[in-house]
């Protein structure tokens, strides 16, 4: 009795605690949902989001955990909570770590390395970006490789790694291009042409800078809401111009954008002052006099910029300005904003304008307080060059390497290369003999298993056989039963009836009313055992057979490959007029696929259903398998084996799978045309 409590008791804990965590995954799935509703304020969907965690957290399911965590932390990034950015990331690293999930993992050091480049720590940047890259590739994921190949060649380009970045950013290009023509992949193409543009400038190779620049405007004037980045193209084209001193043709592209200052105002309120410093400063190399109007540029350009608070483009029109007092030979004002430039380029870290501007203050400066600017210039400038030096022996050493190889490997063909012709004779026969072999025994196991395959439809056949046998006996032993009922027992019931009919002419009451109830019940007896007849006379059990073998199929190679299995089938099929071949090959697809989910898919479930759809017989299989790729997957035997059955009774099937989503099987037969 207390062992019948405890396990009541138990029951109930079990049934009350799946009911309660079903219903807080209902919850949690709600709150997502709030959370990523946009017409909602941010706040307001963080709040979501967080109740979302804590509450995913509470029933200890750690997939649910993550994907909570992983929607937090997007409202983080785009509510600009950086640090909190930073912290969910690591969680969400090592909680995807755990589960193995390598599509996690890939997305948590993506947005890690996201973070460290906001935070200008590049070294970080670029090691969190490597880890998703490669977790990428492993995936087979063009566009994230694409993206993350352009991450890491800006990175490369702050730290004036050129050459580096340069490749990183062709290798993006290649991945793009093999992308499907989108709004999105144009404008990362834009990216990546824009960016080779700004490497050549900085390789000093500007012709090919130019080429880049163009391409980039090209790209953005086929977008559909490329303005902004044709505006940038432009910009950049009329600075390479800048470069090469072809100094009208720049000022025509900088005053081409003075038109764009409404449209694009709101979206990047830098852009208008600096093109007017880019004009203003452009019109000074180019040697026009008119200085009131280029003073009034600079001086707009850098007030808009200050209040804006935006210290990149303040830095460039403070050394604009310099160096428009140095051309104007006004002292004073030059040394003003050289100091200004150099004070802000080392707040900032512009390595290029710190220079400029130590070399500006150390002409201005006397004395010492010169020297002191020069020799600062020189130590920044060793530091730069020694950086740089660096990544090109470390190129040059690879190189060298490289060319060593080929030596080695060119000294060794000659002395080996008798040696080197026998070595690969005797391989290519010991390939050609172990392919000769195990073709061998290929064909045997096939061989075999074609005869195993024949014996089994031998025993299907047999098995049908018997069947339609049984049901044929069944049926033959109704009727028989059918007819003695109606000839024998019923006829003798019938003349009992008409026998006590004609003593009812007897006098008397009693015996009037006593003849009469039995013949009551004579009828009675007699449309009871009429009932029998007919039914008897119906065969209920017709085309049943088949179903009956299809289900201990199915049960028992379940049982045998420790599978959940669930079978369902329509009542519309009359199985009598479905030819044997149909049948067959029916029972041979459903075999197939268990033995391939088995083999292959690691499943723990199928589902297996079979209906009638405007006069199509449709077998369905579905597991939660790991599914497979298709495309690479067709030339399997078993595959060709359950297409050639399709085939061969006129039917059609499809497979639909995803790595790690299991796969379906859809096969459809034609059922008029098989009662035909």
């Amino acid at each position: 009795m207390k062992l019948k409590l405890v396990f009541i008791l138990a029951f109930y804990t079990f049934f009350v605690y799946s009911q309660n965590n079903q219903i807080s995954l209902d919850n949690i799935q709600s709150l997502r949902l709030k959370s990523q509703d946009y017409e909602l304020p941010i706040n307001e969907r963080i709040n979501y989001a967080e109740k979302a965690t804590l509450l995913s957290k509470s029933i200890g399911v750690d997939s649910t955990i993550l994907l909570s965590q992983r929607n937090l932390s997007l409202l983080y990034f785009e509510s600009q909570n950086f640090e909190k950015y930073r912290k969910i990331n690591f969680k969400n690293l090592n909680l995807s770590q755990k589960l193995n999930d390598t599509t996690a993992i890939a997305v948590a050091n993506f947005n890690l390395g996201s973070y460290f480049k906001i935070q200008v720590q590049n070294d970080s940047a670029y090691y969190y970006y490597k880890n998703a890259l490669e977790l990428y590739s492993q995936l087979g994921e063009i566009k994230q490789q694409a993206y993350l190949h352009y991450q890491i060649a800006d990175i490369q380009d702050t730290e004036r790694d050129y050459i580096g970045s340069e490749v990183n950013a062709i290798k993006s290009i290649k991945l793009i291009e093999k992308l499907p023509i989108s709004e999105s992949n144009l404008d990362a193409l834009w990216d990546s042409y824009n960016l080779l543009g700004i490497i050549s400038q900085n390789l000093n190779r500007f012709t090919t800078s130019l080429e880049y620049h163009i391409k980039a405007y090209s790209i953005a004037d086929a977008m559909i809401d490329g303005d902004y980045n044709i505006a940038l193209s432009i910009n950049n084209q009329a600075g390479v111009y800048r470069e090469l001193m072809e100094y009208d043709k720049a000022l025509e592209l900088y005053l081409s954008l003075i038109e764009l200052r409404n449209q694009f105002e709101s979206y990047d309120p830098t852009f208008y002052p600096l093109i007017i410093d880019n004009i203003a400063y452009t019109k000074v190399l180019a040697g026009h006099k008119d200085y009131s109007e280029i003073s009034e540029m600079l001086y707009e350009a850098y007030e808009i910029s200050n209040n804006l608070q935006d210290d990149i483009t303040k830095l460039a029109v403070t050394i604009d300005l310099s160096k428009f007092y140095r051309h104007l030979k006004v002292k004073d004002s030059t040394l003003k904003y050289a100091t200004k430039s150099y004070n802000l380029s080392k707040k900032i870290s512009s390595n290029d304008i710190l220079l400029e501007s130590m070399l500006l203050l150390s002409e201005l400066n006397e004395g010492n307080s010169g020297k002191k600017y020069l020799k600062e210039h020189i130590q920044l400038t060793d530091s730069l060059l020694q950086v740089e030096r660096n990544v090109r022996n470390k190129f040059a050493r690879i190189e060298l390497e490289t060319d060593q190889l080929e030596a080695e490997n060119k000294q060794i063909s000659k002395e080996n290369v008798y040696l080197l012709i026998v070595s690969i004779g005797l391989l290519l026969t010991a390939i050609l003999t172990y392919l000769f072999i195990s073709q061998r025994a290929k064909n045997r196991k096939l061989q075999l298993l074609q005869v195993q395959q024949k014996a089994n439809e031998d025993i299907y056949n047999l098995m049908l056989g018997q069947q339609d046998k049984v049901d044929e006996a069944r049926a033959k032993e109704k009727i028989r039963i059918s007819k003695e009922l109606h000839d024998g027992v019923l006829g003798g019931l019938f003349g009992v009836r008409l026998s006590l009919d004609s003593i009812n002419f007897n006098e008397g009451k009693e015996a009037m009313m006593t003849r009469a109830k039995y013949i009551g019940q004579l009828q009675n007896i007699e449309q009871e055992i009429r009932k029998i007849s007919h039914e008897l006379n119906t065969d209920f059990v017709s085309g049943s057979g088949f179903i009956d073998i299809v289900s201990e199929l199915v049960e028992r190679q379940a049982v045998a490959y420790g599978l959940e299995q669930e079978f369902n089938f329509s009542d519309d099929i009359n199985w009598d007029f479905v030819s044997n071949k149909t049948k067959i090959n029916i029972y041979r697809i459903i075999q197939e696929s268990m033995q391939n989910i088995y083999k292959h898919a690691n499943a723990n479930s199928i589902k297996i259903s079979i209906s009638l759809e405007k006069d199509l017989i449709c077998l369905d299989i579905i597991d939660d398998g790991k599914g497979f790729d298709i495309s690479k997957s067709k030339k399997g035997i078993g595959l060709k084996n359950m297409k050639s059955r399709v085939d061969d009774i006129d039917g059609e099937i499809t497979w639909k799978s995803l790595p790690n989503n299991g796969t379906t099987v859809k096969v459809k037969i034609p059922y008029t045309e098989i009662n035909k």
